[in-house]
């Protein structure tokens, strides 16, 4: 792993609460993600299955967990399987966990090899009335190819069909969501790094430069900092800012454009997801000033409104209607166009037409109940944005926030976002002239 050793307390933590909800006589199924293929005998580097994660640590292929809480042998009530080290292994592939590795990194006592899997599982089913089973499942996902969890939930329903099955999502949906201290400080490292990559960039950032130098300058500073990418970053410039998933990243940075930059790193699984819109000459015109501020102001008001007991409709709907407020001034609606505003067609539509934020956490969107409501321990991105591609202009501002109980605490409030720090930071030495 290249992220630094986590107290397995963390996961240990996790797996007692996810256990207090499964009823008597149940037997939970976890698995690491499939290793994805590219052509011919190529494959994508293994992305950590998160719930396999949240509740033990562990990231190596073909590793499932077992709970069984009801189970007669109490030394069968967490099992860890993983593949045997051999070898062949070693050579191809490099270290496997040993049990003793898997046990110091989960804090779970009973590791046995991927091999006798099918012996444990029948034991414990037999003792057993219903048998929890994950999936990932995402109210925006579009899942097309069997996971390693379905694939091991069919062989099981063949082979058992009178035990009942249960979805483990709905219970690791409300779980997740609420994030340990240990887990938020994971999710500030990767704010942190993001921070430093942002500073990076704004260092290389000038007329001329392309999309792919600057996230080049971000690619470098993450990995530095033992990071990766937490979702493929969007870097676009004048126009293509108003694209809102763009992704070509291709394009020069033109003078008087601004360019939107929306990336994250992600340290040991955790994600960080932030937006920030720079003036590619270090200034902003007035017109690009007026347009970042009034996103500044509902992004302000947006995370003071990220609190305890909060819908997310609620949250979002706010959010619409001051933006929609900010449009007229903007010259950019009418305000009759804003005395029409409803919940079903907003009057900000047409120039701030996404979501107000999500659920961070092992997830860029992270699971979470759908509308909440908020609790104290979520992770929230607050993302308002205006775009206007008439204008070839588009500024979205982007900050992640704890919910606590006594209120929001911004944990990228560090990450310079006022536009005039932003020129201060974009002030460059003037270039000397003559030879050395």
């Amino acid at each position: 792993m290249r992220h630094a050793p986590i107290d397995p307390a963390l996961f240990i933590a996790n797996r007692r609460r996810l256990v207090q909800q499964l009823p008597a006589g149940s037997v939970a199924v976890l698995h690491a993600a499939d290793i994805l293929p590219t052509t011919g005998d190529g494959t994508l580097k293994i992305q950590p299955a998160g719930d396999l994660f949240w509740a033990s640590g562990i990231e190596q292929e073909e590793s499932v967990l077992v709970l069984a809480p009801s189970a007669s042998d109490p030394a069968h009530r967490e099992i860890l399987f993983v593949r045997q080290p051999n070898e062949h292994l070693a050579t191809w592939e490099g270290t496997k966990l040993t049990k003793e590795r898997a046990t110091e990194i989960s804090g779970i006592a009973k590791v046995r090899w991927s091999s006798e899997l099918p012996a444990v599982t029948h034991s414990l089913l037999c003792e057993s009335t219903s048998v929890y089973l994950n999936a990932n499942e995402h109210e925006r996902a579009v899942i097309e190819l069997e996971s390693r969890d379905m694939r091991l939930g069919r062989q099981l329903m063949a082979k058992y069909p009178l035990h009942r099955y249960e979805r483990l999502a709905p219970l690791l949906r409300r779980l997740r969501a609420v994030k340990t201290p240990a887990e938020v400080a994971l999710i500030r490292r990767a704010a942190d790094v993001t921070d430093a990559g942002l500073r990076r960039l704004i260092a290389a950032l000038r007329p001329g430069v392309m999309e792919y130098e600057l996230e080049a300058e971000l690619a470098g500073e993450f990995t530095r900092r033992r990071s990766r990418m937490a979702y493929e970053p969007i870097i676009g410039s004048g126009r293509n800012a108003c694209v809102l998933h763009y992704l070509d990243n291709d394009q020069p940075c033109h003078e008087g454009e601004l360019v939107l930059v929306d990336v994250g790193a992600s340290y040991a699984n955790y994600a960080s997801d932030l937006t920030r819109t720079y003036p590619v000459s270090g200034r902003f015109t007035p017109r690009q000033r007026a347009v970042y501020e009034a996103v500044l102001r509902v992004l302000r008001s947006s995370i003071a409104r990220t609190t305890v007991g909060t819908r997310l409709r609620d949250w979002k709907r706010a959010a619409q209607v001051e933006m929609a407020e900010e449009l007229v001034t903007l010259g950019l609606i009418t305000a009759a166009d804003a005395a029409r505003d409803t919940a079903e067609e907003p009057a900000c539509r047409r120039y701030f037409m996404h979501g107000l934020g999500h659920s961070l956490g092992l997830g860029v969107h992270d699971m979470a109940p759908v509308d909440g409501p908020l609790e104290a321990g979520w992770v929230m991105t607050v993302e308002p944005g205006i775009y206007i591609p008439e204008e070839g202009l588009a500024v979205r501002l982007e900050n992640n926030v704890l919910v606590t109980e006594n209120g929001p605490v911004d944990l990228t409030s560090h990450v310079a976002i006022e536009p005039d720090e932003i020129e201060r930071l974009m002030i460059r030495p003037p270039a000397t002239g003559g030879r050395v």
